[in-house]
């Protein structure tokens, strides 16, 4: 009889070492993620291993993980100096966005074929949640949760994980931030295709979703630009 425990007879408070890695890597990941989508990294900037170990008071395998991590992802790219958080170009956002309206309109004409009543109530009260948020980050979250809903009334798992990967790589696209009392057209558009799908309208559910994403694409590639004198 071996006198070593085995992987599962382990107590649980022994932790591996290569488990505290993989968390500490975890961690460092979505914390540089963050801190790229609030804009503490511009585009251009160069991260450094030793700098970030440092001042996140870890050592320097689960930041460089990490790094290697978040360039497969696409948020940055490696050069001689280091890892360099990637300067965006409007032809990759209009790339996934072609994607994104043939999957997202033929998801929601699914939708008005397969949704069920409890989807509809689920949607009706994330359509009137955008009347009833007064920021722009509490808007950005009913509307994720919104296409979230909608995904999930296609009932299509395999439309709704590719619909979630390409959410993951258009957050890295963040550009000017609308004023917190500005108009948001989206509103309208979900009422819109919401009632289409009450109606099991797929055609019009489909086309209404096209408009709804075109308008979205344009507003992301705008605000991606310069701004002209």
């Amino acid at each position: 009889m071996s006198l070593h425990p085995g992987p599962d007879e382990l107590a649980p408070d022994e932790a591996r070492p290569d488990d505290n890695v993989r968390d500490l890597t975890q961690i460092q990941l979505e914390r540089l993620r963050d801190e790229i989508l609030e804009g503490l990294h511009p585009p251009g900037t160069v991260l450094l291993e030793t700098v970030l170990s440092k001042r996140y008071g870890v050592s320097r395998t689960p930041v460089r993980e990490a790094l290697g991590r978040l360039q497969n992802e696409g948020w940055l790219e490696r050069s001689t100096r280091g890892f360099v958080v990637r300067r965006r170009d409007p032809e990759e956002i209009l790339e996934i966005y072609g994607v994104r309206i043939l999957l997202e309109a033929a998801s929601a004409e699914q939708a008005a074929t397969n949704r069920t009543e409890f989807d509809l109530q689920r949607l009706d009260f994330l359509t009137e949640e955008r009347f009833r948020v007064e920021t722009v980050d509490a808007a950005r979250d009913v509307n994720m949760r919104w296409h979230r809903a909608l995904r999930r009334a296609a009932h299509n798992e395999t439309l709704a994980r590719l619909l979630t990967d390409l959410d993951a790589l258009l957050r890295i696209y963040h550009g000017k931030r609308r004023p917190d009392d500005a108009p948001d057209p989206a509103v309208s558009d979900h009422g819109a295709i919401v009632q289409a799908v009450r109606e099991r309208d797929g055609d019009l559910a489909r086309v209404l979703m096209s408009a709804h994403l075109r308008r979205a694409r344009d507003e992301r590639v705008q605000a991606m630009l310069p701004d002209q004198e």
